[in-house]
């Protein structure tokens, strides 16, 4: 299976906010934090972005879309 690291450019393109926005989304639990890709650099997984942008068409509370994120980021850990 093949994975996808989206860097920050592009989750701001697919989303349509501001970095800012982006990191403050991430302190309030409603979207996933970045995974290390070495030294200084960040990204998410595309699986991850397109899940949450799609919560968030079907009209998702924050709530529903926190514990999305919480998913997600477990999943993470189950990745071989």
């Amino acid at each position: 299976m093949t994975y996808t690291i989206l860097r920050l450019p592009a989750i701001l393109t697919s989303t349509g906010l501001s970095r800012s926005t982006i990191y403050l989304r991430i302190a309030q639990g409603v979207y996933t934090k970045p995974v290390s890709l070495g030294g200084r650099a960040v990204g998410w997984p595309a699986s991850e972005g397109a899940a949450l942008n799609a919560s968030r068409i079907a009209g998702k509370t924050n709530a529903e879309v926190r514990d999305l994120v919480v998913k997600l980021e477990a999943a993470r850990k189950a990745v071989e």
